[in-house]
C-alpha cells in the first residue's frame, strides 16, 4: 500500500467522478456556462463542492460565510446543505459574475438562504465583527484574492464559533508553493498562510490534496 497520494490521471479522475459525484443538472449547467468565461479557472471543482456540502451537514452548520463567490457554484452546494432557515453570507466584488450566481440561486430555490454583499470582503468582515457577529458562524469558505488570505483567515477565525470549520481553497496553488523559484505575490501569500496555520495553536488543521489544495481548519 502506498503511503503517498495516488496520482490522478484523466481516466482515474473520470472514474472517481463516475462513482462519487452526485451533481444536479442545474449545477452541471452552471459549470458549463462558467467554463465559457476566460476566468473559468476560478470555478470550484465539482467533487470539492460536494465535499464541502458534506462537511456543512456533518457539523450541523446553520450560519455560513463565503469569501469569493464568482458565479455561485460553491454557494449552491453549501446553501443546499443548510436547513431551510440556514443562512450564507456571500462576499464578492463583481456584479457581472454574481448576476450569473443570482440567476442560478433563484432557479435552485435557495436564494432566500444567501445574502450577497457586493464590495471588498474585508469591509464586510469588519462590519460583521463590529455588529456583534463574532463567534456566531459555523462554517466558512475562503476562495478570493490571495494577497488578503491571511487577513481573511484572521477575521473569519474571530467570526467562527469554537468547533466551527474554515475551508480554504488553492493552498497547493498548482504546486507552485513547493517551488522556490516561484516568488510572485500570490504564491508567497499562500506560502505565508500555510506556514502560519501550521503553527497556529488556536486550531486543528489538515491540508488535503483535493482539487488545487484544500485546507480544513477547526477552531478549538
Amino acid at each position: 500500500m502506498s503511503n503517498k497520494i495516488l496520482p490522478l490521471d484523466e481516466a482515474l479522475y473520470a472514474y472517481l467522478l463516475s462513482v462519487s459525484l452526485r451533481e444536479s443538472n442545474l449545477l452541471e449547467r452552471l459549470r458549463e456556462e462558467t467554463a465559457r468565461d476566460p476566468m473559468s479557472r476560478m470555478q470550484s471543482a465539482p467533487e470539492q463542492g460536494q465535499f464541502m456540502a458534506l462537511l456543512v451537514r456533518l457539523i450541523g452548520a446553520r450560519k455560513c460565510l463565503e469569501i469569493g463567490v464568482f458565479t455561485g457554484y460553491s454557494a449552491i452546494w453549501v446553501a443546499q446543505a443548510l436547513p431551510a432557515d440556514g443562512r450564507l453570507i456571500a462576499c464578492d466584488t463583481s456584479e457581472k459574475w454574481t448576476a450569473i450566481a443570482r440567476r442560478y440561486w433563484e432557479e435552485a430555490g435557495i436564494a432566500d438562504r444567501i445574502r450577497l454583499h457586493l464590495g471588498p470582503a474585508m469591509e464586510t468582515l469588519d462590519d460583521l465583527l463590529d455588529t456583534g457577529e463574532a463567534g456566531r458562524f459555523d462554517f466558512a469558505f475562503i476562495d478570493a484574492d490571495k494577497g488578503n488570505y491571511l487577513n481573511y483567515y484572521e477575521r473569519t477565525l474571530q467570526l467562527l464559533r469554537p468547533g466551527g470549520l474554515i475551508v480554504i481553497d488553492n493552498t497547493l496553488w498548482s504546486g507552485d508553493v513547493a517551488d522556490p523559484e516561484k516568488q510572485d505575490d500570490d504564491t508567497v501569500a499562500i506560502r505565508i498562510l500555510n506556514e502560519f496555520i501550521h503553527r497556529d495553536d488556536r486550531v486543528e488543521m489538515s491540508l488535503l490534496p483535493v482539487a488545487d489544495g484544500l485546507t480544513l481548519v477547526l477552531k478549538k
